[in-house]
């Protein structure tokens, strides 16, 4: 099968870098090749203190296709580097879609992680299970996320427990179904501002990974805990608010320090 990505990221620390790209950060003539060259840059700096690099796909997709061809460097550069990719891309759709989505990501970067929305049921997820099973991805599925908006339909009550609870013991079916070592293929979107939702997750969902947004800008308090992987974007890709190696550097290793790492 290759690479991995439930095995990669086991061994690595707990933090996984956001890539939230903004041009009009980036001086001179040349905004998007000063922003590519930053961030090759920037997981070249941070490799050794990452899980994993997330490419948040809208803010590529907005700059067109220059956009989508930079990504695509990216994402291979950080696979070069060694550090497992996830696509925060929140893909969901049926039958031959979903097919097509799962082929653009998991399967055109074998060992990577997609994030998926379950809005659409089971039948929806199931040609992504399929392609991380053989592609050796993951997905992290949305269950509770960081927003605070989300409580609109996220806690409404479903049967005495809210819908996000009642999302988690369907996907912890999902997660035993697909098993890889030493998690599952199946992992779950979690957001750090909400430490209430971390608690009562976990133990409904032990065989999963939790993608952990929400970490610096947010305003999540970073805290350890095993099978968590905590993003950070803006305060990691952009600390301070511009393109800084340094700051960066400095910005991860504190927060590997405060989630014991």
């Amino acid at each position: 099968m290759g690479l991995d990505f439930v095995s990669e990221v086991a061994a690595r620390p707990p933090l996984v870098l956001g890539v939230d790209p903004r041009p009009e950060r980036h001086p001179g003539p040349d905004p998007l090749e000063h922003l590519e060259r930053y961030a090759r840059e920037l997981m070249e700096e941070l490799a050794a203190e990452l899980a994993a690099v997330k490419f948040q796909y809208a803010f590529f997709e907005a700059l067109g296709l220059e956009g989508l061809e930079r990504l695509e460097r990216l994402i291979a550069a950080a696979r070069v580097l060694g550090l497992p990719v996830i696509h925060d891309a929140k893909r969901g759709d049926i039958g031959s879609t979903a097919e097509a989505y799962a082929q653009a990501t998991l399967e055109r970067w074998p060992g990577s992680a997609l994030t998926v929305s379950p809005y659409l049921g089971g039948d929806a997820l199931a040609p992504f299970f399929e392609a991380a099973a053989r592609s050796g991805g993951l997905l992290f599925v949305l269950v509770k996320t960081s927003n605070p908006g989300s409580a609109d339909f996220q806690d409404l009550d479903a049967g005495g427990s809210p819908l996000y609870l009642r999302v988690a013991e369907r996907l912890a079916g999902w997660a035993e179904a697909w098993p890889a070592e030493p998690w599952s293929r199946v992992g779950a979107v979690v957001g750090g501002t909400h430490p209430e939702a971390l608690e009562a997750l976990r133990p409904l969902l032990p065989q999963s990974l939790f993608l952990v947004p929400g970490l610096g800008a947010q305003g999540a308090e970073p805290r350890p805990g095993e099978g968590l992987l905590w993003s950070a974007s803006r305060s990691l890709f952009y600390p301070g608010g511009r393109p800084d190696l340094e700051a960066a550097r400095r910005q991860a290793r504190a927060y590997l320090r405060a989630l014991g790492g």
